[in-house]
C-alpha cells in the first residue's frame, strides 16, 4: 500500500496496522489518553475505523465488541491485541443534534433501545469459548465507597444507595457501561449501534443512568429535563422507577467522585448537582 493518506509517517505503530490489514486512511488520526482512532477504508471499499488501545479498559471493551458480534454494537472486522478494526458509522443522523433540535425524547428512546439489544446478549457473550472479562458493579463502585465520606453528603448518600442495591441484586446482564449520546451512532442500514463499551455486568437499570446526565450536565440540569427524561426511560424500558432513581443517585455520586479524583471540580460539582436533583425522585 503506497498511499498512506494523511497519517503522519512518524507513527510507525499506526502504519504497521494499516499495512497489515491493507487499509487506506481517509481522515486524520485522533489520539486521546485511551486510544488512537483512524478512519479508514478497506481494500474492498468498506468504511471502517482503526482503533489502537492505550489502556486496559479499552482492550476490555474491544473484547466485548468481539463477543457481541454486531448485536447492538459496532461489528468487529479484525482484532489483534490492542488493535481493532470496526465498521464505521456513516449515517447522517446524530443524537446530540437530535436533542438540540428538540427531539430529546426520541434520542433517549434510541439509546434505551440500543442498550436493550446489548442486555439480551449475556448467553451469547458468556457462553463463548473465550468469553470477555467483564467488571461487576461492586468493583466499578469501589472508588465511591473509598472516598464518599471525604467528598460530601451526596456522595455518602450515593454510596449507601449503591450498597443497598448491590446487596439486593437483580438478574445480571451484559452492560455497556458508558451509554450516552456520543456513544450510540447511526450505522445506516444497520440502525443505531453502540461503540466504546466499558464491559461491565450487573443490573440493567444501571446502564440507563448516564443517559440522563447527557449530552451535557448543563442540559441535564435544565428545569424539568431530568424528570421528563427519567419518565421516558421508565416508559421505554419498563425498569422499576424506584430502583432507577436509586441507581441514578448512586451513579451521579460515582461520576462526581471520578471527576474529583481527576481534579475536575467543575464537573464534579455539576455531577453532584444532578444527583441532588435525582434525589427528589426517590
Amino acid at each position: 500500500m503506497s498511499d498512506l493518506g494523511p497519517v503522519d509517517p512518524g507513527h510507525a505503530g499506526e502504519l504497521a496496522w494499516l499495512r497489515r490489514w491493507r487499509l487506506r486512511p481517509v481522515g486524520d488520526a485522533v489520539t486521546t489518553a485511551s486510544s488512537t482512532l483512524i478512519p479508514v477504508q478497506t481494500m474492498s471499499g468498506e468504511p471502517a475505523m482503526l482503533k489502537l488501545a492505550h489502556a486496559p479498559e479499552e482492550e476490555r471493551g474491544a473484547d466485548l465488541l468481539v463477543a457481541l458480534d454486531g448485536h447492538g454494537a459496532a461489528r468487529v472486522l479484525e482484532r489483534s491485541g490492542a488493535a481493532i478494526l470496526l465498521e464505521r458509522a456513516t449515517g447522517a443522523r446524530d443524537l446530540v443534534r437530535m436533542v438540540a433540535d428538540g427531539r430529546d425524547d426520541d434520542a433517549t428512546r434510541t439509546i434505551c433501545a440500543a442498550a436493550g439489544r446489548i442486555h439480551v446478549a449475556p448467553g451469547a457473550v458468556l457462553e463463548r469459548e473465550d468469553p470477555p472479562e467483564l467488571i461487576d458493579l461492586p468493583t466499578w463502585f469501589r472508588e465511591l465507597f473509598a472516598n464518599a465520606d471525604r467528598l460530601g453528603a451526596l456522595h455518602r448518600r450515593g454510596a449507601d444507595l449503591a450498597e443497598q442495591l448491590l446487596d439486593d441484586p437483580r438478574e445480571p446482564v451484559v452492560l455497556h457501561g458508558d451509554l450516552h449520546h456520543g456513544n450510540v451512532l447511526d450505522f445506516g442500514e444497520r440502525g443505531w449501534l453502540a461503540i466504546d463499551p466499558k464491559g461491565l455486568t450487573g443490573e440493567a437499570a444501571f446502564d440507563y443512568c448516564n443517559v440522563l446526565c447527557n449530552p451535557s450536565h448543563e442540559r441535564a440540569l435544565r428545569p424539568g429535563r431530568l424528570e421528563r427524561q427519567f419518565g421516558v426511560v421508565v416508559d421505554a424500558t419498563g425498569v422499576e422507577r424506584a430502583r432507577l432513581a436509586r441507581w441514578l443517585v448512586a451513579w451521579c455520586a460515582l461520576s462526581s467522585t471520578w471527576f474529583a479524583i481527576d481534579d475536575d471540580p467543575g464537573h464534579a460539582e455539576s455531577a453532584a448537582a444532578i444527583g441532588e436533583r435525582a434525589s427528589r425522585l426517590l
